[in-house]
């Protein structure tokens, strides 16, 4: 369970950036933004993993992509590929704003 309250977290920054960027609330979407980052940072630093998914798998010999985090099959096995595109998108969104 923990680890899916991190990904909604996570979720709700990379969602919220592009919000807070177009109502012109650039402090809260540089925060956002350095929380993303930091993540980003920590899975790096693991080889792309997180580390609350080590930490599952000492209790299981499931490996499906969604064993350790509550989330459908197929968000869990795509989820860096779809939420990594939102967040640059956001990011974008965010130069763009910031630039204008």
């Amino acid at each position: 369970m923990l680890h899916t309250a991190v990904w909604g977290v996570m979720v709700s920054c990379i969602l919220t950036v592009p919000i807070a960027a177009l109502w012109r609330q650039f402090h809260l979407a540089l925060i956002l933004s350095a929380v993303v980052f930091l993540e980003c940072g920590i899975l790096a630093i693991n080889r792309c993993r997180c580390p609350l998914t080590g930490l599952a798998s000492r209790y299981t010999g499931d490996r499906a992509d969604n064993f350790d985090i509550y989330l459908p099959l197929w968000l869990a096995r795509y989820n860096k590929t779809i939420f990594g595109t939102l967040f640059a998108v956001g990011e974008i969104v965010l130069l763009w704003c910031w630039l204008h």
